[in-house]
């Protein structure tokens, strides 16, 4: 078989126009696939981009971290004072109770020292 350029090719026009419309339908989903996936990469790069700034540490927000820091601290003396009043309470409670019942034996030695200095021996 000797082939030149001046060789005939018989196809029915039907299958030309499936072989285009197959190779023109390749074409078209290859480079819709190629969108896609500069579409994805463009946005990935985007995305670590702005995670990448908003990483970085601003003035703004070291300031508002020590403040927090700050309130923390201020917090935990809090607590421990609250604490420390806790045990207050129960002390002077006690001791409320204790002058109570001094006062009460107060009152019982001045009714019999009065009774002893108006005459009256028990």
């Amino acid at each position: 078989m000797k082939i030149s350029d001046n060789t005939s090719v018989a196809l029915p026009l039907r299958n030309l126009i499936a072989i285009i419309g197959t190779v023109a339908l390749g074409v078209w989903a290859y480079f819709g696939v190629i969108e896609r996936v500069n579409n994805l990469e463009t946005k990935n790069q985007l995305f670590e981009q702005d995670l990448l700034e908003a990483s970085t540490q601003k003035p703004i927000d070291q300031e508002q971290f020590m403040l927090i820091e700050d309130l923390y601290k201020q917090v935990e003396k809090l607590q421990v004072q609250q604490e420390s009043g806790m045990h207050n309470k129960v002390n002077i409670e006690f001791l409320q109770k204790q002058v109570e019942k001094l006062l009460d034996d107060v009152e019982k030695l001045k009714d019999k020292q009065r009774d002893f200095a108006n005459g009256n021996n028990y």
